[in-house]
């Protein structure tokens, strides 16, 4: 059996000369660490963290029939979204279930970009390329030639107004259109667009990990010099960082993993995205039959849990109840570096899902008492 190849981004030798561990995620050789998962994470609650994202996919939908085809094969209404601006939606199979959630930007009247999960990139693309069908627009998967950077945390401002002023100094070899007025006064779900080294720029404010960012998408071509710049001006202010602190950083901030708390198998509702779909308007988007249709009522629902000391459950788990019957399982769980006791995310019966529930987790066969807590775990004051 021939083993195949993993693919990489632009910024491959990049991490390797800062001695990261890599990791297969998705098919992709991504950085997992640098050197301490626990600095990593801290580096971002307290100043900020640099991420290669580049193995998320970029869909680009353009025409003038663009906004229907995206209210047809999302569940949120994208027609209704302003130009400059971003939308979190859900892209539903036909029973309702869940194929990806997904950020699109509205880049013009008649232009959108949708970022898929780097698992759902292909399917995603696929999905948005069928269900455009008989609509005048013009799908184009460019995954393969976009290079994502992330830059999140308190500071992730100062930052982006020091690599602004660093292009300023090199007479127009850095960014160009987007002012420090620009990024001062962007608001969350907002994005602007220039050039970087006479590129095409797109500079977002969202991300995934609870804290202030910016996400800074560019051709391959840029990416390395971007990247080294980034680290330039931020000096000890800006830590690279991998895909393990991630995860624990999007956990305390309880946002959902495709895979964990949302699947195909998984109603929205179940992880309390269930009014994420416009069903107060007339948008016909695959899957609202059977959203609007299904019985949710005694189906498992997302909750938070917290224990004591230093065990942590981790996904999969099993969850019992008071009388010690097994009532659901932990979706996903760690070790709070943050706030120092185990956390956890987990599907239970609904009748089990007030605050303050006392639940057992069999963590390697033993019982570990966790409370129910709302979510999220943490959120930047």
């Amino acid at each position: 059996m021939v083993e195949q190849s993993l693919r990489s981004t632009a910024l491959e030798a990049v991490h390797e000369s800062l001695g990261a561990t890599f990791t297969d995620f998705a098919g992709w050789r991504m950085p997992v660490r640098y050197d301490s998962d626990l600095a990593e994470h801290a580096a971002v609650r307290e100043r900020a963290g640099l991420f290669d994202l580049s193995h998320m996919g970029e869909i680009h939908l353009r025409g003038p029939e663009a906004a229907a085809a995206l209210d047809h094969a999302l569940a949120g209404k994208l027609s209704a979204v302003s130009v400059g601006r971003a939308k979190y939606s859900l892209l539903l199979t036909e029973d309702a279930g869940v194929i990806d959630d997904v950020i699109t930007y509205r880049l013009a009247d008649d232009h959108f970009l949708v970022v898929a999960n780097a698992s759902n990139a292909d399917a995603d693309a696929e999905a948005l390329a069928s269900r455009s069908a008989g609509f005048d627009v013009e799908v184009e998967d460019s995954s393969d030639g976009t290079s994502l950077l992330a830059v999140q945390g308190p500071l992730s401002e100062e930052i982006l107004l020091r690599l602004l002023a660093a292009g300023s100094a090199d007479e127009g070899e850095g960014v160009v259109g987007i002012g420090a007025e620009d990024i001062t006064a962007m608001k969350n779900y907002r994005f602007l667009t220039g050039t970087y080294r006479g590129q095409d720029l797109l500079v977002a404010r969202t991300g995934y990990t609870g804290e202030d960012g910016f996400e800074l998408y560019v051709p391959d071509a840029t990416a390395v010099e971007l990247w080294t710049q980034l680290t330039e001006v931020g000096g000890e202010d800006l830590t690279p960082c991998g895909l393990a602190c991630r995860d624990t950083l999007r956990l305390e901030a309880g946002m959902p993993l495709y895979g964990h708390e949302l699947g195909a198998d998984l109603h929205p509702s179940q992880s309390g995205l269930g009014r994420l779909p416009a069903l107060t308007s007339k948008q016909d988007f695959v899957g609202r039959s059977a959203f609007e249709s299904a019985e949710v009522d005694d189906l498992p629902v997302l909750v938070g849990l917290v224990a004591e000391g230093r065990r942590a459950a981790r996904a999969g788990s099993v969850v019992r109840g008071p009388d010690g019957s097994e009532v659901g399982s932990v979706s996903s769980g760690a070790l709070s570096p943050t706030l120092g006791h185990p956390i956890a995310m987990a599907f239970v019966r609904p009748e089990l899902t007030d605050v303050g529930t006392e639940l057992v987790v069999d963590v390697r066969g033993k019982d570990l008492p966790v409370r129910v807590v709302a979510l999220p775990f943490y959120s930047r004051s």
